[in-house]
């Protein structure tokens, strides 16, 4: 498994944390920036993993930045990207089972780093259940902008 990071500078603090998860559970990243916690704008960093995911460079991605909306919003512009920005452990295991996402986009503003890391260990290790769902994500993937 491979995983797009990114974040601005509000997420860059809680990017770090999770970098050092993904290093422990031996997971494959790569990290797209920000690299410190100077001023940023966080749409090159949402599109840039939004972009590394639907080209088959990552499997999935995270994005971060304070709170985890305008990041997301970043990366869903790009097709194919089904990024969901979520606060509770349980949005980020039924975002996987039924809408299938491929980024996770959290807030380091709202979210504490325990919750955060939950978040990413669920995620990442959720399946999409299919069935019924997988006509729902077709018809979210044939929206066009």
């Amino acid at each position: 498994m491979k995983i797009a990071i990114g974040c601005d500078h509000g997420g860059y603090l809680l990017k770090q944390d999770v970098l050092i998860w993904l290093e422990e559970h031996d997971i494959d990243v790569e990290d797209f920036g920000c690299f410190n916690r100077d001023s940023v704008d966080y749409p090159a960093y949402g599109e840039k993993v939004g972009r590394a995911v639907a080209n088959g460079e990552a499997d999935f991605g995270i994005v971060i930045c304070t709170t985890g909306i305008g990041i997301s919003i970043a990366a869903n512009k790009v097709k194919g990207i089904r990024c969901a920005h979520c606060t509770d452990v349980l949005s980020a295991e039924m975002t996987r089972r039924h809408n299938n996402a491929n980024v996770l986009a959290m807030g380091a503003g709202l979210t504490g780093t325990n919750v955060a890391l939950r978040m990413v260990e669920v995620f990442l290790n959720t399946e999409f259940e299919g069935g019924r769902h997988q006509r729902r994500v077709d018809q979210l993937d044939a929206i066009q902008p």
